[in-house]
């Protein structure tokens, strides 16, 4: 994506990274932080975003079979204590209620971090027998974990995410249906809806969901060569099911079931910040943008209000997302600034000068380029440009990311150039358990294995399985 001439009003990307991506939420007006520190208030705008993502991902989520639920946001403390790992990896960031209604608790209750334990106390009594299975659910709801260095959508103490949880028959079954939800829900919504190529792979046993047998993600390379871990979907094994009873009776007796959890969050949207934007503010792809196209009346003579006003109204009946900016009280430089910070991937401008001669002018926001159209013809121009656009967002993205990605067969070697930004990749066998443990004190991880060819490695043990390293959020 070329470099585009900044309006001034937000940081520069190569002069102040962070600043500028507080500034793009600012001025964008997608969230403000909330009076308690690591909260945040998610404005209309990034809400609208917000609830695009839910769309596509539910949508994809029930495909898959499951059925959205909710469970409670209050979780019973010992329930948490049931499972070791699990809550030796969330202690540090519980938030527990020990009184309420007037009185001391007479058994502290949790603020849902994440529902495993809770969701399990109620498969023990729906599943009885290998028909209640595979049990497919998912909930849309808060969780509260306590950030100790937040940032807006990034990491916040409280924020909005999907969990999913599922019982099945076989180990098999559940390997399979994590899979499943990581390529066909989150991987496919990722690169063809939100245009951010993602690297699908399996977490090390260091990197790993806390009472996991196996964690898989999807890793994206933000615009600052970070990586941002955008997805995870877990293998449970027989963990919980064990502690809470959780089994069904088969010809062979009474059986543990297998599970599964998976989710994605409101980090979504720092993804979309950052795996995009430029210094002219958010650049959202046309699938996922709240407004696609906004008209824009340059002057509020008659006739220019009414071109734009049909304009709006075509645009509306052929399926798009449009809204009409009309405010002429407001200068026409102001107006496009502030639809340049909110990303909106076409401006049609209607001017008194070119609506004489017929015609108005297009403009995409990726690459900023004017297109001088007649009126009868806006209707395909948009159409056309909505398409080159989400294809164009994704090809830069993919080549943004092979530009700065290299191989290694030295350890060393990758850790320096990974510092400088970027993702390198090497054989495992070079690194292990003690190399990642180097890689650590250098502020650096392991975020994905993958094998050679680029697809879901069998076992990390196998000869062709790289690992990607990369500077996290």
């Amino acid at each position: 994506m070329p470099e585009k001439k900044r309006p001034g009003i937000i940081a520069s990307q190569a002069e102040d990274y962070p600043r500028w991506y507080q500034d793009v939420i600012a001025k964008a007006e997608l969230a403000d932080n909330g009076p308690v520190r690591g909260t945040m208030v998610i404005r209309p705008y990034g809400y609208a975003i917000w609830e695009r993502i839910q769309s596509e991902i539910d949508r994809r989520i029930k495909a898959a079979g499951a059925l959205n639920a909710y469970f409670p946001l209050f979780i019973p403390e010992s329930y948490l204590h049931r499972e070791a790992e699990h809550v030796e990896g969330f202690s540090p960031e519980l938030a527990v209620v020990t009184y309420g209604g007037g009185k001391v608790l007479e058994e502290p209750a949790v603020v849902r971090p994440t529902s495993e334990t809770i969701i399990n106390a109620y498969f023990a009594k729906w599943i009885q027998s290998y028909r209640d299975l595979p049990l497919l659910i998912n909930q849309w709801a808060n969780v509260v974990r306590w950030e100790l260095r937040p940032r807006l959508f990034l990491r916040t103490t409280e924020f909005l995410w999907q969990e999913g949880h599922t019982a099945h028959a076989t180990a098999e079954e559940a390997h399979q249906y994590a899979l499943k939800i990581l390529r066909e829900v989150y991987e496919d919504f990722m690169v063809n809806v939100m245009a951010v190529p993602v690297i699908a792979g399996r977490k090390t046993a260091r990197e790993r969901f806390p009472g996991a047998d196996q964690s898989w993600t999807c890793e994206g390379m933000m615009r600052d060569q970070k990586a941002l871990q955008m997805g995870t979907s877990h293998e449970l094994g027989q963990r919980f099911s064990k502690m809470f009873g959780t089994k069904f009776q088969s010809g062979e007796g009474e059986v543990y079931v297998w599970q599964t959890s998976w989710g994605v969050s409101t980090r979504l949207l720092g993804a979309l910040i950052m795996a995009h934007g430029d210094d002219s503010g958010l650049c959202l792809p046309p699938l996922l943008a709240p407004v696609q196209v906004v008209v824009i009346p340059v002057t509020s003579d008659d006739e220019v209000r009414s071109t734009a006003g049909a304009i709006l109204r075509d645009l509306a009946s052929a399926g798009h997302r449009a809204e009409m900016d009309a405010r002429t009280s407001s200068s026409y430089g102001r107006r496009v600034t502030g639809w340049e910070l909110k990303g909106v991937p076409l401006r049609i401008e209607v001017g008194h000068r070119e609506l004489t001669m017929g015609n108005v002018t297009i403009t995409t926001r990726d690459l900023g380029e004017k297109k001088v159209i007649p009126v009868p013809s806006v209707a395909g121009e948009v159409q056309e440009a909505l398409v080159a656009i989400q294809k164009r967002m994704l090809d830069g993205a993919r080549s943004f990311r092979k530009e700065n990605t290299h191989e290694f067969t030295s350890l060393d070697d990758a850790i320096a150039y990974v510092a400088q930004g970027g993702f390198a990749t090497l054989p495992w066998r070079s690194v292990g358990p003690d190399g990642e443990t180097s890689i650590a004190r250098e502020g650096l991880s392991v975020r994905c294995l993958v094998a050679e060819d680029g697809s879901l490695p069998v076992r990390i043990e196998d000869n062709d399985t790289m690992a990607v390293i990369g500077k996290a959020y």
